[in-house]
């Protein structure tokens, strides 16, 4: 074990979880509430750390180079962990090789939403106004290649639409950049935009998911207009590579365990996700699957970094 470190005498001080996206967005709402239960079930400090920039890219950097000793996890997210990697060979983490996954925490599908002014009520209407202003329609991400920057280039091919993409540092200051009009359509969780929906800030279009989300029964599939759409986030924790495998199965139990709280799934589920758990292998093929994926949706798309 690195440093001596055991399981038995894990954890022994205060343990970090870098949240590679700003406070209060969809990744920062779940790393606090597992952190929180972390900290009551296992006696020590599970504080989230907010390393935001570069579509995710700096905070999963900076977990996958820290101590692999169990003191640095990661809010991990289907951006930075397999939409990145599909898309740059010189990623300064490898995605795979470079992190021992825990358990999966969440899966959700996006919203679609508008600024309540644009003169559309549904996707269809969307695409009409895209293709009869082509380039005109201004959309917001969370930055740059990250999974709600994907979904519209995703959509955009499916539908052959052009938009302009304005890059944000997160899910809310995107969100905010379509709440004042700056932007005029995003792809946001609902774990940070079901509340300006349903006070009437933004209106929402559609879901991400190919299918009908229980979440949003009264929304529609983006995939009703667009067949074949279909993208969704998944949320989890990982370690960097090399903590040593009891420590993992320690911290596998313990949130597998938090999460089957009622308290906790209530709230997860408030937010419009649903709870998903892994053991760290399937975690681990989810994640090169996720990649792959990626991979023909940027060759499909002809992006490039």
């Amino acid at each position: 074990f690195s440093g001596g470190v055991t399981a038995q005498s894990y954890p022994s001080k205060l343990v970090k979880i870098v949240s590679p996206y700003p406070p209060s967005g969809g990744v920062d709402v779940l790393a606090r509430l597992v952190g929180n239960a972390l900290s009551e079930s296992l006696g020590q400090q599970f504080i989230v750390e907010n390393r935001t920039g570069a579509s995710g890219r700096i905070g999963t950097e900076i977990a996958a180079k820290s101590a692999p000793d169990g003191y640095t996890l990661l809010m991990a997210t289907s951006g930075p962990n397999t939409i990145l990697p599909a898309l740059y060979n010189d990623l300064p983490y490898d995605a795979v090789t470079g992190f021992a996954p825990i358990t999966l925490v969440a899966s959700a599908d996006y919203m679609l939403v508008v600024y309540p002014s644009l003169p559309v009520k549904s996707v269809k209407d969307l695409i009409a106004l895209a293709k009869a202003k082509p380039n005109e329609v201004r959309y917001a991400s969370t930055g740059t290649f990250g999974a709600p920057h994907m979904a519209i280039e995703l959509m955009k091919d499916m539908a052959g639409i052009e938009m302009i993409h304005v890059p944000y540092r997160g899910g809310t200051p995107a969100l905010t950049s379509v709440l004042t009009g700056d932007t005029s359509v995003m792809f946001v969780s609902g774990l940070t935009g079901m509340a300006q929906v349903e006070a009437g800030r933004v209106r929402a279009l559609g879901t991400s998911g190919a299918k009908q989300s229980v979440h949003y029964p009264n929304l529609p599939p983006v995939a009703k207009a667009v067949p074949g759409f279909d993208v969704s986030q998944w949320y989890g924790f990982m370690a960097p590579a090399g903590t040593p495998v009891k420590i993992v199965a320690l911290l596998n139990a313990e949130i597998v365990k938090a999460l089957k709280q009622s308290k906790i799934r209530e709230q997860i589920t408030r937010q419009r996700a649903d709870v998903v758990t892994s053991t760290p292998d399937a975690f681990a093929a989810l994640v090169r699957a996720d990649i792959e994926k990626w991979k023909r949706v940027v060759k499909a798309a002809g992006l490039k970094p």
